[in-house]
């Protein structure tokens, strides 16, 4: 007879990345553009458009836990504790599901959550551990 063995359950983490479809777009736009690269000395520059686009979808992203925070960007990051986020600031935006989400800190700083959007913020109020509401049930 085989015992249950209990694991401690892992905290809740939330990971917001930019879509990997950009990764495709970008490979896209490599093929399209190998006539014109392959045209005159130089041209094979435009090759570092879609090798940066890469590079971005794959760097950029932000990781909620319940403890912190964390922003990774192209070049560095920041990792903010709960208890330094007053509030978050929504960036306008034509469609409302989409707009920017960024964390307004104690100082009065705001700090871009990158691939954060009004729709997510469900989940991270969930991560939050409370410290920042929910907005599905916030209006009840």
């Amino acid at each position: 007879m085989m015992g249950v063995s209990a694991q401690p359950e892992s905290p809740p983490r939330a990971v917001f990345r930019v879509s990997p479809l950009v990764v495709l777009a970008a490979l896209t736009f490599a093929v399209c553009a190998t006539p014109v690269a392959w045209a005159g000395p130089y041209l094979w520059l435009i090759y570092l458009v879609p090798i940066g686009i890469i590079v971005w979808t794959l760097r950029v992203r932000t990781v909620a836990d319940p403890e912190t925070v964390s922003v990774r960007r192209m070049v560095g990051g920041r990792e903010v504790p709960w208890s330094d986020i007053a509030k978050v600031h929504l960036a306008r935006a034509r469609n409302p599901a989409s707009a920017r989400v960024s964390a307004v800190l104690a100082d009065g700083s705001e700090l871009a959550l990158p691939a954060v959007h009004v729709r997510d913020l469900p989940r991270l109020a969930a991560v939050s551990g409370g410290r920042l509401p929910d907005p599905a049930t916030s209006g009840e």
